[in-house]
């Protein structure tokens, strides 16, 4: 049974950094991928970022590139988000999901977390 539990979430001012971790268990991940999406109150979720577990890569969505950086410790079977230069429009549950298919479309994203709150005031 995959576990995946987000941390890090919370209220920053405009500009600001926070750092999101999600703890990954249950199983080995060398095939597969840990995505970031958020869903803002209202709208639907969306993708973030995501990094292969093998040889990391790593893809952005084009709001947040240069912004928020993606990595992983493959021994702690960690994955990190750094958001920096935070928005207002960046208000919203983040979660991390594990995938083995397509990196972009949440829909082939089997495990879920419960989702962390990040709150960007203006």
């Amino acid at each position: 049974q995959v576990h995946l539990v987000e941390s890090g979430g919370g209220l920053v001012q405009a500009g600001g950094s926070l750092r999101l971790s999600c703890s990954a268990s249950g199983r080995t991940f060398s095939n597969y991928a840990m995505g970031w999406f958020r869903q803002a109150p209202g709208k639907e979720r969306e993708f973030v970022a995501a990094i292969r577990w093998s040889g990391g890569s790593t893809y952005y969505t084009d709001s947040v590139k240069g912004r928020f950086t993606i990595s992983r410790d493959n021994a702690k079977n960690m994955v990190y988000l750094q958001m920096n230069s935070l928005k207002p429009e960046d208000t919203a549950v983040y979660y991390c999901a594990v995938t083995s298919g397509f990196i972009v479309d949440q829909s082939t994203y089997d495990y879920w977390g419960q989702g962390t709150q990040v709150t960007v005031s203006s």
